[in-house]
């Protein structure tokens, strides 16, 4: 499919599915809300609020429901429950509550707006992501964006500290089913959202963890050059890679799903030397395809060309057919069992995928296939670099550690 054929597929999927917010709009909408409420006494039902820079202010905005807004004797909390639209995560339907006391006694200069995090909302404990160890997982973007939706209606004269703590009474339940804690994310969810909407199908929230998680990756390995990186197509591919290969640390642990050349180009961009691919037939024949993305609205497997691969491994006119019939990779593969022709056949996917791999990561980056049935049987796989799995010793720490 070319690009211009898969922007449009996905401009049309965008057109029939229903939009979201992300949490850090929502947070944003329920601090907006709360000021209001302190400043007027009244609570408002809907709030405007802007979406996170680059976007300007008075261009890009978003309207977002109020679940509650009250009074509490020591500021207003206010509650937005996040939408995903038809592509929920695990936030949706998380209840998103901004907690706000304006002091307008402060004598500086002002305003100010001091922005934390409370119940619910993680802790960074890992170096790598654009927050603070130790800090509240708020991400610059969303913080700006809160920021700016409570500078937008602060009076002119005010010149006191709007302090603003975000809550979410279930994120550290929520946290569990996210990849928060091996980010080192602890304690709850994260503030999150570059561009504030959630697009169904974009999967733009995957792809900035995918970065994300490669950043700590980066940041726990060797200071300078080398180093590797699992990337894994989600938790049972991964779950086999690590049984193994029990070398590869959690840290080292991508789960790039279907983000083929996305996580191949973050992965070279960020100075890796070497990359590992773990993965089942049906992802592996739409990489050898050489699809940027294999996720199966995007990317259809070909078995016209998956029976012609076969019989350039060797395989018989009868099994060339049945290969052409089947309904998955994975029932095709399995027609030629682990013959010879079944082992060339896989060898020769992982040359073609590698070859792929290759084109989008660019030169420089080494990259390594181990491919497992979807019994869990390993059909492939290359020899897996354990030397650059290895992390420093945290009790030799290098000059630059704290």
């Amino acid at each position: 499919m070319s690009r211009r054929a898969a922007s449009k597929q996905e401009g049309h999927l965008r057109e029939a599915l229903r939009e979201g917010f992300t949490t850090g709009s929502a947070a944003a909408a329920a601090a907006r809300a709360a000021t209001l409420f302190a400043l007027t006494n009244e609570a408002p039902q809907m709030v405007d609020i802007p979406l996170p820079p680059p976007h300007p202010s008075d261009v890009g905005r978003l309207s977002i429901p109020i679940a509650e807004v009250h009074d509490d004797e020591l500021g207003v909390r206010a509650a937005v429950i996040k939408d995903g639209g038809d592509d929920p995560d695990a936030t949706h339907g998380a209840r998103i509550e901004a907690h706000v006391t304006l002091d307008p006694a402060f004598s500086g200069v002002g305003p100010h707006v001091l922005i934390g995090g409370g119940r619910g909302v993680g802790r960074v404990t890992r170096p790598g992501l654009p927050v603070a160890v130790g800090s509240a997982a708020i991400n610059p973007g969303p913080e700006a964006q809160i920021r700016q939706s409570i500078l937008e209606i602060l009076p002119a004269d005010f010149k006191g500290i709007a302090l603003v703590v975000i809550e979410v009474p279930e994120g550290e339940e929520i946290a569990r089913h996210t990849l928060n804690a091996r980010l080192g994310i602890l304690g709850g969810i994260s503030i999150l959202g570059t561009g504030g909407i959630v697009r169904p199908y974009s999967h733009e929230a995957w792809a900035a963890c995918i970065d994300a998680a490669l950043d700590v990756a980066r940041a726990a390995g060797p200071a300078t050059g080398g180093g590797a990186v699992a990337l894994t197509t989600g938790r049972r591919s991964e779950r086999l890679l690590q049984e193994r290969c029990p070398f590869v640390p959690d840290v080292c642990l991508i789960q790039a799903a279907d983000f083929f050349a996305h996580a191949l180009r973050a992965v070279h961009s960020r100075g890796f030397r070497d990359v590992v691919w773990a993965v089942f037939p049906g992802k592996l024949v739409k990489q050898a395809q050489g699809f940027a993305s294999t996720h199966a609205r995007q990317a259809e497997l070909d078995f016209a060309l998956l029976a012609d691969w076969a019989r350039e491994a060797g395989a018989n006119a009868a099994t060339v057919d049945a290969v052409a019939r089947a309904n998955t990779a994975g029932q095709a593969l399995a027609l030629v069992g682990n013959s010879d022709v079944g082992q060339r056949l896989v060898a020769q996917l992982v040359e073609r995928a590698r070859a792929a791999a290759q084109g989008f990561a660019g030169p420089g980056l080494r990259i390594h296939y181990v491919v497992f049935d979807m019994q869990g049987a390993c059909l492939f796989s290359d020899p897996v670099p354990e030397s650059g799995f290895a992390l420093p010793d945290p009790l030799h720490l290098g000059a630059g550690s704290r």
